[in-house]
């Protein structure tokens, strides 16, 4: 090929390159929304998906009950001071709770659902304290014969004292409380002050810890000195093939209308992606209606005094392009009052409103 043809052939990749530049370019942008779609209620789609038929039962049940031969090999892992960490595909949360049935009754256990939305981690940890505590009163009243009446070491309210007194050195080897966490990666837990705590826990010589997780991304949650210094996981791949019956049933159907769980969960990602004046300013908006829920709205002009007098916007266009913003993403509505004034109000519950200020604050 000589020189000529080179260029050519070159000059016709320019040419095609632009060519579909201009073409995708000309084509009209749909304006179609996910709130148009005609969905159908979340307890009609979840009473017809509990209705559907499981498939290879006799299967699944045979490869989970093969899992049990592990359980020695498990328990062994964890008295050398490891955590387990459970991964494939399938709920691993039956397996989980028959070996922790089977083979950790000599110790005290704490289950924690990381697919709920909410979870007080600060509880868990008091909650280890106090069974650590009990285990070591049962202990010494076993050997030397009368109950022990020192006093709890350690404070309830403090963190620290807390996670101290579950690393502490001088309680013996074998003394260890076990904390199971289904879902280590759910949506309760995928933050990273969550998944700090947790390996904070982890990494206490008397705690020992059986977590699972199901999100392919799971292990971008933690860096090296997490996964290796305070997890010090012993990975275990025991896909399951099993449903996701009790995981499934705290998270929204995508495809049904939403609750105010999805909705204000929707909001609150929205809003996050917004600047933080444009987030107060919303807040503004939340807290007058509220406070006047006998009211159609709040009035524009009203919102945009009180947005100036807080320093949140600098003049009328500033608030214009934020409203904007809201209205595109669905966050609020125009009406009209009785005055003949154009009032905004936001299209969620009472309920909704109060939980998604809180989200945001």
């Amino acid at each position: 090929m000589n020189a000529d043809e080179i260029e050519e052939e070159e000059f016709g990749f320019s040419r095609n390159y632009f060519l579909a530049k201009e073409v995708g370019s000309s084509r009209k942008k749909s304006v179609r929304k996910l709130s148009e779609i005609d969905l159908v209620d979340e307890e009609e789609l979840r009473e017809v998906a509990a209705n559907i038929e499981p498939k290879h039962e006799k299967e699944v049940n045979d490869l989970i009950n093969s899992y049990k031969s592990l359980f020695s090999e498990w328990l062994f892992v964890l008295r050398c001071g490891f955590a387990l960490l459970m991964y494939g595909f399938g709920s691993k949360k039956a397996l989980i709770e028959d070996f922790a049935t089977r083979s950790l009754t000599e110790y005290s256990v704490v289950v924690v659902n990381g697919y709920l939305q909410s979870i007080n981690l600060k509880q868990v940890v008091i909650t280890l304290a106090e069974l650590l505590w009990d285990q070591l009163k049962l202990r010494r009243k076993t050997t030397s014969g009368n109950p022990s009446k020192i006093q709890q070491p350690f404070n309830p309210k403090s963190m620290d004292d807390l996670l101290a007194f579950l690393d502490k050195p001088d309680l013996g080897d074998e003394c260890f409380v076990c904390i199971i966490v289904h879902n280590i990666d759910g949506p309760g837990l995928r933050d990273s002050d969550s998944q700090q705590c947790l390996a904070s826990i982890a990494a206490c010589s008397h705690v020992r810890m059986v977590a699972s997780i199901d999100h392919v991304n799971a292990p971008l949650l933690w860096d090296k000195k997490m996964v290796h210094t305070q997890f010090n996981w012993y990975w275990c791949h025991v896909p399951t093939f099993a449903p996701y019956k009790a995981e499934a049933m705290f998270f929204p159907f995508i495809l049904a209308h939403g609750g105010t769980a999805q909705s204000v969960k929707t909001a609150s990602i929205v809003l996050q992606s917004l600047t933080p004046n444009a987030q107060n300013v919303f807040k503004v908006l939340a807290e007058h209606q509220l406070a006047h829920s006998d009211e159609e709205g709040m009035p524009i002009n009203n919102l945009y005094t009180t947005s100036r007098e807080r320093f949140l916007v600098s003049s009328q266009v500033t608030l214009n392009s934020h409203l904007t913003e809201f209205k595109d993403h669905e966050l609020i509505k125009t009406k009209r009052n009785s005055d003949g004034q154009d009032c905004l109000c936001i299209p969620l519950t009472k309920e909704a409103l109060q939980k998604l200020i809180a989200e945001i604050i």
